[in-house]
Formats: structure tokens, sequence, C-alpha cells
């Protein structure tokens, strides 16, 4: 079986696993991270979003090949120590959350969007498009805001 070495949240990683495993199936089986979510399959309701060398990627349709000798990050490497990041801190201020499923996505998405727009306009924030079955876009749009400096 490959091995396959990767910095995960800060950590040097190596895995076993075949070239085309997709990496969420890494993250979680293998690593036992379970803050990206499996939805879809498919990469089209982004509930497992991460980012891969700091750019937004859905780990459900991520060979783990294409993740050799990069950084991987999920939810749980946003926080630094004990201090939430300033999206999780604002989730948690607007009161995002409803059932909780979609929103390890919708913060990795909102972090990737912040950073390539710092100030972005509700325009910027609808393309993003993570699923919310609970409905709390409006919660997400303000709390996007406030983690902008601008809620």
């Amino acid at each position: 079986m490959p091995q396959h070495s990767f910095e995960l949240n800060g950590r040097p990683v190596t895995v076993d696993a075949p070239d085309d495993m997709p990496l969420l199936w890494v993250l979680r089986d293998l690593l036992a991270v379970t803050g990206p979510k499996y939805g879809c399959g498919v990469g089209v309701c982004r509930s497992c979003t991460s980012h891969l060398d700091g750019a937004e990627i859905q780990p459900c349709v991520v060979p783990v090949k294409d993740c050799a000798g990069r950084r991987v990050t999920t939810i749980e490497g946003l926080a630094c120590g004990d201090r939430l990041h300033p999206v999780q801190q604002a989730w948690l201020d607007c009161d995002v959350a409803q059932c909780g499923f979609c929103q390890p996505g919708q913060i990795m998405a909102a972090v990737a969007l912040l950073n390539r727009t710092p100030r972005p306009t509700d325009t910027d924030i609808d393309k993003i498009e993570n699923v919310c079955r609970c409905g709390t876009y409006p919660r997400v749009r303000n709390a996007i805001k406030r983690a902008a400096g601008r809620g």
C-alpha cells in the first residue's frame, strides 16, 4: 500500500492508503479527524470543506495522492490553542448553528473567502455554495460580516 505524507493541522502525518482514496476518508477513517462531514461525496454540498495549502477544497473529491507534501487544514486546525479563529468566534456570537452538521464546512468556506477578500460584499458572500439544511444563511452572512469587522 502506498504511503502518503502531508501536514495536517500543523503536524506531519503519514498514512498507508490507496492513491485514489478520497482525502475525506483518510481524514475520518485513518486519522480520526471528524470535523469535515460526509454529505454528498461529489463535492456539491460542501459539508466536508477544508483547506489545502490555504485554498478551499472538498476532500470528498480530492485523492490523497494530491496532498503529498502539502498542508491540509480542517476545522480542528483553525483555533490557536484556546483562542478561537475570528470566524469561529463570530459563529458563536451570531448564534449561527442549528443542527451544526454543515458548520465546519461553512466556517472553512468563510475563512477561505475572508483570506481572498478581507472585506466581502453580499455578492461575495453569496458565492459560498455550502448547503445548510436548516437555512441559517442570514446568520452565516452576519457572522462573516462580523468576522470581517463589519458586523
